[in-house]
């Protein structure tokens, strides 16, 4: 078994006297797809903050790559190796899909340089063709990224994540509001990167997580009851009590 890539023991985020999440503790593998499930209100959202940066834990530590990240400032994150896409589409609708990633890129890769002329930094296009080549969007890179369809503009934010070449990609609920076919295209762009990332996703459509995921978490009422691979989870009888049910169509 492969050192963990991300590990967290024992973290938890309260906000005043609610505990949000406590006492969670996994370890992620590289490479590996990792489905975070449960109810509303369970600190789906508070875990993913916490691993993001986004919020820093009450309690506990985070550890990426074996190095202590507890508390580091979100903008460093990607730096790091870590990105993450909203549940939530978060693109800049005028700009074309070109565009919306060169802009990623250049943030990523340089300070700002009034002498340096924006076209001589082709290194910079090339990053960004290379980003929408990987999630199918290269032929649509003059398109203005408000007429893409909602699938399309996910798969541009995941792009744009892309071109920090994270080891560890955060997805949050990236099928929302997608109808069947571009779920079918999305898990199908999902299982593709995985080949070369970690990737941890937070999603509610059952069917799609369990034919998807590597492995998933359930967390209730702010605490992790349940950890294992989709057949596992899928026979647990708490988790069957407190998020799948009793019926056997897992909708």
């Amino acid at each position: 078994m492969s050192a963990p890539l991300l590990a967290v023991e024992n973290i938890g985020r309260r906000f005043g006297g609610f505990v949000a999440l406590e006492g969670v503790t996994a370890a992620f593998e590289p490479n590996k797809v990792t489905a975070i499930i449960g109810p509303n209100g369970a600190g789906k959202s508070t875990f993913f903050n916490l691993l993001s940066g986004v919020l820093a834990p009450s309690a506990g530590t985070i550890r990426f790559k074996q190095r202590d990240i507890t508390g580091t400032p979100q903008h460093r994150f990607v730096h790091l190796g870590i990105a993450r896409s909203y549940q939530i589409t978060n693109i800049f609708p005028e700009l074309s899909v070109h565009e919306n990633v060169r802009v990623a890129a250049q943030a990523f890769r340089t300070r700002y340089d009034i002498w340096r002329a924006r076209a001589a930094m082709s290194e910079l296009d090339e990053r960004a063709d290379a980003a929408l080549a990987a999630v199918g969007l290269l032929g649509r890179r003059t398109t203005t990224a408000k007429f893409l369809a909602h699938g399309q503009q996910r798969a541009l934010e995941i792009a744009i994540a892309l071109v920090a070449a994270p080891e560890l990609l955060l997805l949050d609920e990236p099928t929302a509001g997608m109808g069947p076919e571009e779920t079918r295209d999305m898990v199908a762009l999902i299982e593709k990167l995985a080949a070369d990332r970690t990737i941890l996703l937070v999603e509610h459509k059952m069917k799609m997580i369990l034919g998807l995921s590597d492995r998933i978490l359930v967390l209730h009422h702010g605490r992790l009851i349940a950890d294992g691979d989709p057949c596992h989870i899928q026979s647990d009888p708490e988790v069957r009590r407190v998020y799948l049910g009793q019926n056997d169509g897992y909708a």
